[in-house]
């Protein structure tokens, strides 16, 4: 395929997207290995240095043989923001574009793919009295409460926000209270930043609940074997990381942290990662269904997917 991106039409962005342990990582990979893609994460659990094992992040060496990138960014303690995703997946999508290659953006995180797809509403800045405030009826009242006000004030947020989701009921209220309007009326007022680009969009979709919830189990005992809970030792060694940061608070970090406290023993917080993990699934999946600009996937289709995406790329010119 050529190496120069062509220099007519609208340039294309390829994303694939699916719940946790569906398989997107290995689809991406072979992808790779037919079509000039490069590969963009959209995980905010990948971005972080140190966080390897329990990410199921891609080996080293095929980092070196396909391009990825947005993975191993940040620090652990450093905070990483859907505005600033958006900001680094664009510079990512234009680099790739100029080096006449296609960029594949991989990944789950609901809130990025959020962003990318419909846009960064204009929001008010955080204000730390009124998140106190909230945190301190959380702490009286439970999260499930303030969410039960979010469902009277904003309806549609409270529907895609979790009972349990304190990041996000939190920022809701407090910008209900800042400005009076529903977050969700903002978010709607914007536009994608995908808007310039010929976005083919596709949700790999796990053939059933039991062998997703099979292969995520498979997933957390290769994990554990591989090296999983000497991985948040050491991150919580280092001392200036707690359950507070965003990096922690990824799922199965969290458990083995708990457990490294003493709450719980090791199978219970592997039960406890296991259920975290299937709950998070269940929550993309439940928002995917609700996508009507993506084509569904069934696994047994990848050499058709793959020999499509071929064939429309050397029809662009790639």
């Amino acid at each position: 395929m050529s190496g120069k991106a062509p220099s007519a039409g609208r340039l294309p962005v390829l994303l694939l997207t699916g719940p946790t342990g569906a398989g997107k990582t290995e689809w991406a990979i072979r992808l790779a290995g037919s079509a000039p893609v490069e590969i963009v994460s959209v995980d905010s659990a990948l971005v972080y240095r140190g966080l390897d094992v329990g990410t199921a992040k891609p080996a080293r060496e095929v980092r070196a043989r396909i391009p990825h990138h947005l993975i191993d960014i940040c620090d652990a303690a450093e905070s990483y923001s859907a505005g600033r995703f958006v900001s680094d997946a664009l510079g990512c999508i234009r680099a790739i574009h100029a080096r006449g290659r296609v960029p594949l953006l991989v990944g789950g995180t609901m809130l990025y793919l959020r962003s990318l797809l419909d846009g960064l509403a204009e929001l008010p800045e955080a204000r730390p009295a009124l998140r106190r405030e909230l945190d301190a009826r959380a702490g009286r009242e439970g999260w499930p409460a303030l969410h039960a006000e979010l469902a009277r004030l904003d309806p549609v947020a409270a529907a895609r926000i979790a009972p349990n989701d304190a990041q996000r009921i939190q920022r809701a209220l407090e910008v209900w209270h800042a400005t009076g309007q529903p977050i969700s009326r903002l978010q709607r007022a914007t536009v994608s930043p995908l808007a310039p680009f010929d976005v083919r969009y596709w949700i790999l979709n796990p053939p059933d609940r039991a062998v997703l919830h099979r292969r995520l189990a498979e997933r957390l005992d290769a994990m554990m074997a591989g090296g999983f809970l000497d991985e948040v030792r050491r991150l919580r060694d280092r001392g200036d990381l707690t359950p507070a940061h965003s990096s922690m608070r990824a799922v199965g970090y969290r458990q083995l942290w708990e457990h490294l406290e003493g709450r719980w023993d090791l199978t219970e917080a592997g039960r406890r990662a296991l259920a975290a993990t299937r709950q998070l699934a269940k929550r993309q999946l439940t928002w995917m269904r609700g996508e009507t600009r993506a084509e569904w996937l069934d696994p047994a289709s990848e050499l058709s997917w793959n020999r499509d995406i071929c064939n429309a790329l050397t029809a662009l010119g790639f």
